[in-house]
Order: C-alpha cells, then structure tokens, then sequence
C-alpha cells in the first residue's frame, strides 16, 4: 500500500495523553492520512455522530466514557466503522472484553509506530474497497496516480500545491474546510509562528480561476469566515 491508497482516509485517534494522541497524528499525517484528535471518550462520540472517519484508533483507559463504553455505544447505534483498541492490558481475558465489546482489533501498549500504521491499513484493506485513485466531482476529474486533473476533458495546468489543494478538497466534497485544516493537512505547518492565512487564500484564488474561470457553474467556493468548499453550483 502506497501513500497514495492513503490520501482520502480519514483518521480519529482517541486517547487522553496528548503527547502520545500527538504523536501518533503526525505520523498517520506523514503517510497521508487526515488525523483528528479526540481527548476523551464523550468527545469521541460527539465527533463521531457528526463526522465520517475510515477507522478509529481508540484507547481503552480514557476520562469521562472509557474506550469500551464508547465502543459498546457506537455498535448500539449502528456504527460499522473499524476500531483498533489501545491499551497497557494484556491479559487474554481483556483481549476478549475489547473484541466482544466491538474492538477490530487490539494493540497493547507500548508498541511502535510501525505496527499500529500496518494494523490500521490492514483494517481498512479488510473493512472496505481499495480507495479509487480516481474522483469525480461534475466535469472535474482528478486521477491521484497520474496527478492530472480536467474539468470536462480540458486538463488544469495546476502546481504541485495547487493540485494537493483540490485533491483535498476532492476528498471533502460537499464538506466545509477551513485554513486550519488546509495548514495541518496539506501544508503540514499548523505549529507555524506566523499563520498561513495569506498564503493559503493566494492559492486558492489562483485555484479557483483554474477550475472556474468562463464556467457557467463554479465548484471552489469562499464560505465567508469559515473556510472553502468544492461543490456544484450554477454562476448566478
């Protein structure tokens, strides 16, 4: 599995130690995943009831609702999304507990990072098709492999940045981003000093002209003190 395989999935690691709940987000980042943050285990569901996530790595010992009780509720309620289970238990008899509860599967603290990326791939290779290298947004096609993209057969002459951009965007059809999420995901400097701000609404001014510009429907469009969104929408 390639970081391309990678690019659209999307991660919500659960875990109250925020140095190891850090840690682990910026090495899913580095292999292409978008990884989230939730501290504890009331948060976890909230997210979860509003957002769509491809796998959640959840620790068992959490405040508020520990890592079974969120999985028990989030099986009560329907929720097929794979879940790997981390905890200092490594009993036989709490293997079970996890995997009866709802768990995929179980990874006893500490581990390295190595296995834990391979467990989650492994999760979403069994729980799901392989992520299509290519999306299709109205006329825009946009082929992840090739880094090519066209909007009713004519190819963008994007920059590298630019494509990363709407490749993300892509991925978030439909999904309001903001420039916090565009810093940490696609530019991988949200700790920067001085924030990215201009920098990001340059590009996606420059974007938009590429995709947009003499159409008679526009797809990147400015939700004002919010973020962007790529969607279809008549020119009025």
């Amino acid at each position: 599995m390639t970081q391309l395989d990678n690019v659209c999935w999307r991660v919500l690691i659960v875990e109250d130690e925020s140095k190891t709940a850090r840690s682990l987000a910026e090495g899913l980042s580095r292999e292409s995943f978008t990884a989230h943050i939730a501290s504890n285990g009331a948060d976890a569901l909230t997210i979860l009831t509003s957002q769509r996530y491809d796998v959640v790595v959840l620790d068992w010992m959490l405040p508020q609702r520990d890592g079974l009780e969120v999985l028990r509720l989030l099986r009560e309620r329907g929720e097929r999304v794979p879940v790997l289970l981390l905890t200092a238990r490594d009993a036989v008899s709490d293997r079970v507990r996890g995997l009866e509860a709802g768990a995929d599967d179980y990874l006893t603290k500490p581990f390295a990072f190595a296995e834990l990326l391979a467990r989650v791939r492994a999760l979403l290779r069994r729980s799901q098709p392989v992520e299509p290298l290519r999306r299709v947004v109205g006329e825009l096609a946009v082929d992840f492999e090739t880094r090519r993209a066209t909007r009713d057969g004519e190819l963008l002459e994007l920059t590298p940045r630019e494509f990363d951009l709407l490749v993300y965007l892509v991925c978030h059809a439909g999904e309001v981003v903001n420039r916090d999420q565009l810093a940490h995901d696609v530019w991988r400097e949200a700790n920067r000093f001085t924030p990215l701000d201009n920098v990001i609404d340059v590009h996606m001014a420059r974007l938009r002209r590429k995709l947009d510009e003499g159409r008679s429907t526009r797809l990147l469009h400015t939700v004002r003190g919010v973020g962007y969104v790529l969607r279809e929408e008549a020119q009025p």
